[in-house]
């Protein structure tokens, strides 16, 4: 497996190319802008993408879905979680999208829920519910590799005063994290943090909002 870490777009979101090397099958987790950067990443590794896959709903990470075909001319199935497809059809969110400049995302092809798995080439990428910044937030797992989105940041978590947030949940969703192998990789959604990704063990020693509200 090849991972290929990313900013794009103008909140500077955390891309990801994910493919299997034999097959070279790959995935792109929200590909949120630069979509010519990441059509000539494709190219430049020999990757035939599979999925647009977005880790939640917010525009700022589904924003280039569509841009993203454009560019390669051809449609690639986008997945998300159901509750997020849902909620972020609502005209009233898309009105506070298009009032902060981003480009409004279709629904999604393939609407997944918690423990869902979709493979691409030798490699298997698994669902893992985790609301808390939007309802529907997942956690992506590849291997021993974890693709957090908003969940979960470097030392930080996700915001919880946007519509359809709650904190009680990113809380309960933070529970779900720890209990995954220390070794587990993380990959956050943006780069806030002092180093562009982590593990599950030093996100549990170090990160405060599982230390001061899950430890004892």
């Amino acid at each position: 497996m090849k991972i290929i870490q990313t900013p794009v777009g103008s909140m500077a979101v955390f891309s990801y190319l994910v493919y299997d090397e034999t097959s070279g099958d790959g995935i792109l987790i929200d590909p949120a802008g630069d979509e010519a950067r990441l059509v000539r990443l494709l190219q430049d590794h020999h990757v035939t993408l599979r999925y647009i896959v977005n880790t939640h709903g917010h525009a700022d990470h589904t924003c280039g879905n569509e841009a993203l075909m454009e560019q390669l001319g051809s449609r690639v199935p986008v997945v998300l979680h159901e509750l997020d497809d849902a909620f972020f059809q609502l005209s009233e969110n898309q009105q506070f999208a298009r009032m902060m400049g981003f480009r409004i995302a279709p629904p999604a092809d393939i609407r997944v829920r918690d423990g869902d798995e979709i493979p691409f080439g030798a490699l298997t990428m698994k669902f893992i519910h985790t609301p808390g910044h939007t309802p529907g937030a997942c956690c992506i797992m590849i291997g021993s590799q974890l693709f957090t989105g908003d969940t979960l940041f470097v030392g930080a978590v996700g915001r919880t005063d946007l519509p359809g947030a709650s904190f009680p949940e990113l809380l309960e969703s933070l529970r779900k994290i720890i209990a995954l192998p220390a070794d587990t990789v993380v990959w956050p959604g943006h780069d806030y943090g002092d180093q562009p990704q982590s593990t599950v063990g030093r996100e549990t020693r170090s990160n405060p909002y599982i230390t001061d509200f899950l430890m004892d």
